[in-house]
């Protein structure tokens, strides 16, 4: 049995239900502001899952590399390696308020310190990736099928843009982003520049920055307060009740959009559902056909309080490794690319007037021609980099002429 903590204080309990399933209670005196999840308010009867974990615990579970890595170092000793045991290693150090421990353990989040500035000095490739996964694996309660870890550096000058926190924190600061050079090579460079153009968008992007090398992406963590507590952070699979299985099951308009649409009460609403509209043709754009319901989440102070739509994360040219791919989520009823056409009827329904959507499509057209320039010089300065990098300035300009109708 697990214990469930939100907020720093015990929630409630998750156990095994039959031999495949879950399920999960509040105590009797749980307050309602401990709920695990938006989708979960308090209540006496208990939740259930026949097959795998409810979906808010099922969120941040490790998969890919970091999944099987935890997977060698630990199914030896145990015997075994189901989601739940794999919850009870990474449960203390995860992404968003919720932590997790054995039914008679106390919370303890102590992560090791790393300097940020290191990672993003460092020349040492295949190295410094198998030494953070060795040293951080088990502390990193973060899913993607993308090499990553969750590290601490309270201290870091590397340049991003950090309030100080609290002198005793002890948890993870920042997310550290790799690739493998076989499957998908120049994926942080890939990842910075997308994000580049996104900010240059006026979407809402954490601080990150590339490292020298190219070989280590790093990002804040944008769930962190300044004294050392956590926001609440809920990806679109829970919001939709679906486990990371599902994450490509949904469509754009309902799947996403109306969603949000249903749990958003904050005052910022409006502009919220516009940056989201923004967001789902910037990957269009860009052409990132993994835009699936875990890429995008809702942040919130107190889980009775005002969801509002998380910073951007996870953006990528997946075409450039993909030459065929397609949408992960279907919109006007296919997976194809969609036209400009197409766009603006889904957000002159969903977000706006022709007006505003005229504006979006020009911010995220001047967005990308303002980071081309940068993509350039950075081909100039890493020669390994051309070919990913020439690749996603012919991508990026097939879905400019697509799906914003040619807009320079």
């Amino acid at each position: 049995m697990i214990k469930v903590w939100t907020d720093g204080d015990e929630a409630g309990l998750l156990d095994k239900k039959g031999v495949r399933g879950s399920t999960f209670v509040y105590p009797s005196e749980t307050s309602k502001q401990r709920a695990v999840s938006l989708t979960m308010p308090v209540r006496t009867s208990s939740y259930n899952m026949d097959y795998g974990l409810v979906p808010i615990f099922d969120m941040n579970l490790p998969e890919g590399a970091l999944r099987e890595r935890l997977r060698l170092a630990f199914a030896k000793a145990i015997g075994k390696f189901d989601d739940f045991d794999l919850l009870t290693i990474v449960g203390r150090s995860q992404v968003g308020r919720i932590r997790y421990t054995g039914e008679k353990e106390k919370l303890n989040e102590d992560v090791p310190f790393q300097s940020v500035d290191e990672i993003l000095a460092s020349r040492r490739g295949g190295e410094l990736y198998a030494y953070l996964i060795e040293k951080f694996a088990q502390y990193s309660g973060i899913s993607g099928i993308q090499p990553k870890v969750l590290v601490r550096d309270e201290k870091s000058s590397a340049g991003l843009s950090r309030e100080r926190i609290s002198p005793s924190y002890r948890g993870a600061t920042h997310i550290v982003k790799f690739w493998e050079p076989n499957e998908f090579p120049q994926l942080a460079a890939n990842e910075y520049f997308c994000l580049s153009v996104a900010k240059r968008c006026g979407l809402d992007i954490p601080p990150f920055k590339l490292a020298l090398d190219g070989t280590a992406l790093v990002v804040d963590r944008f769930d962190l307060r300044p004294d050392g507590s956590y926001r609440g952070f809920e990806d679109f699979c829970v919001l939709n009740a679906k486990g990371t299985a599902e994450k490509y099951s949904g469509t754009y308009e309902t799947s996403v959009i109306r969603r949000f649409q249903e749990f958003a009460r904050s005052p910022e609403a409006p502009s919220d559902v516009e940056n989201l509209f923004t967001l789902i043709t910037l990957n269009c754009v860009l052409r990132n056909g993994d835009a699936h319901l875990k890429n995008f989440g809702v942040l919130y102070d107190e889980v009775l309080g005002e969801p509002r739509l998380a910073p951007v994360y996870d953006l990528v040219t997946t075409s450039i490794y993909l030459p065929k791919d397609t949408m992960a989520l279907t919109l006007n009823g296919t997976t194809n690319w969609p036209d400009a056409k197409a766009l603006r009827r889904v957000g002159q329904t969903r977000v706006g007037t022709p007006a505003k959507i005229r504006e979006i499509f020009e911010r995220i057209s001047e967005g990308l021609s303002q980071t081309v320039p940068d993509v350039r010089s950075y081909i100039q300065e890493h020669p390994d980099f051309k070919e990913v990098g020439e690749s996603m300035l012919r991508e990026w300009e097939k879905g400019r002429s697509l799906s914003l109708g040619g807009r320079q």
